[in-house]
């Protein structure tokens, strides 16, 4: 027999699903809607080593995803929470405590900044914020005796600019701040935070993972259990898990992760490339677009790309950027990424939340990739630049 550990990712994803030795079943586990569990004597009741005692804890579909996950980011323990946002905002009310501070870049997700700003900040934690692509010596040289803890978003939220992840997460570590990343963008695949020296890795499993955008849930991993006894006290105390029913919806979808995320990036590249060539397109923010701005770090850390980039335009406003969007029939008007869908958002507004907002040439739209042929993607985007060149 192969040993495990010597297999591709890919196959480890698939491979527990055929596993052998427990007779007829089902390739997936069952999904087990139960909040009572029932136990043969009453020395049972609290034995915990024969499985949960209660249905709060994770039944089978969760296990298995949470061991899925586990090999994906190569951690020692992961969990999942009901979205996204909380894998972020869970390690940060499990990791800081009133007087601590927290350095976080500029260009952080904006439900994660107003986590920072409104929850954690009315509980005596700072936050403070450093530029999007501020080189590993001036984020450090912005800590002080309070920073506890860097939350990196790499590529960011928006302009997708890089940093520096093992050199920052090196620098940390040696003046102890706990490093936290929000690692949906490489979605496991294409880095692997926690082997270059992060904390905790986090991710929006209802992005990627799930691949069709049905569910909400995120995933927290860890490789010190010392980091991570907090965060499941945390998780424990808040009662926060997920549904039977979603933790077997994300399962199915990861099963088919790899090929799904390399070949929406291999469009998205096809894509972002016309687009770039395009006189209405000032620039595209794509880090794995070459002569992009971090793409020297993106080649050099990661082994693939996200299907999501920025498209600045050459000038325009609001109604000739609406009237593009609206000439789309391929492209949905939502927000999220990561499913088979391509969407479209617009995001200027977006950016007067920074405290230093970039200087742009036109208009901030946001593009997801899915699987539709990229030529009919563009043939799209050719009759939404047509109705936005009659308006501006």
């Amino acid at each position: 027999m192969t040993d495990p550990t010597d297999r591709r990712l890919r196959t480890r994803l698939i491979a527990p699903a055929v596993r052998r030795g427990a007779g007829r079943r089902p390739v997936s586990p069952p999904v087990e809607r139960a909040s009572t569990l029932l136990n043969d004597d009453p020395a049972a009741l609290r034995d915990e080593s024969s499985g949960p005692v209660y249905g709060i804890e994770d039944l089978s579909a969760a296990r298995a995803l949470r061991a899925a996950l586990c090999d994906l980011e190569g951690a020692g323990e992961a969990w999942l929470v009901p979205s996204g946002l909380a894998a972020v905002t869970v390690p940060l009310t499990a990791l800081l405590r009133p007087g601590d501070e927290v350095l976080a870049t500029d260009a952080l997700y904006g439900p994660s900044r107003r986590f920072l700003n409104r929850h954690l900040g009315a509980r005596g934690v700072a936050a403070r914020f450093h530029a999007p692509d501020a080189p590993v010596d001036d984020i450090v040289s912005a800590f002080t005796d309070r920073t506890r803890l860097l939350l990196i978003e790499s590529p960011a939220s928006l302009t997708f600019e890089l940093v520096d992840v093992p050199a920052l997460a090196a620098a940390c570590r040696a003046r102890g701040v706990l490093t936290v990343i929000d690692n949906t963008w490489a979605a496991g695949l294409a880095f692997q935070p926690l082997a270059h020296g992060v904390d905790v890795s986090v991710q929006a499993v209802t992005k990627y993972v799930s691949g069709h955008s049905d569910l909400l849930m995120g995933s927290i991993a860890v490789a010190d259990p010392a980091v991570g006894r907090p965060i499941a006290e945390t998780i424990e105390d808040l009662g926060w898990r997920v549904s039977p029913d979603d933790a077997w919806l994300a399962l199915r979808g990861l099963r088919s992760l790899p090929l799904r995320y390399a070949e929406q990036a291999r469009s998205a590249l096809v894509v972002a490339e016309w687009l770039q060539a395009r006189p209405e397109v000032a620039r595209i923010l794509h880090p794995a677009l070459p002569g992009a701005p971090g793409h020297d770090l993106w080649k050099r850390d990661f082994t693939g790309a996200a299907s999501i980039f920025g498209v600045v335009m050459q000038g325009g406003s609001e109604p000739a950027t609406h009237a593009l969007m609206s000439a789309l029939d391929l492209f949905g008007l939502g927000y999220s990424w990561g499913g088979f869908e391509s969407l479209i958002t617009h995001e200027t507004g977006q950016l007067a939340f920074r405290r230093s907002p970039p200087t742009l040439d036109g208009e901030l739209l946001r593009l997801h990739i899915g699987l539709e042929d990229p030529a009919d993607l563009i043939a799209d985007l050719e009759r939404g630049l047509a109705a936005w060149r009659a308006v501006s």
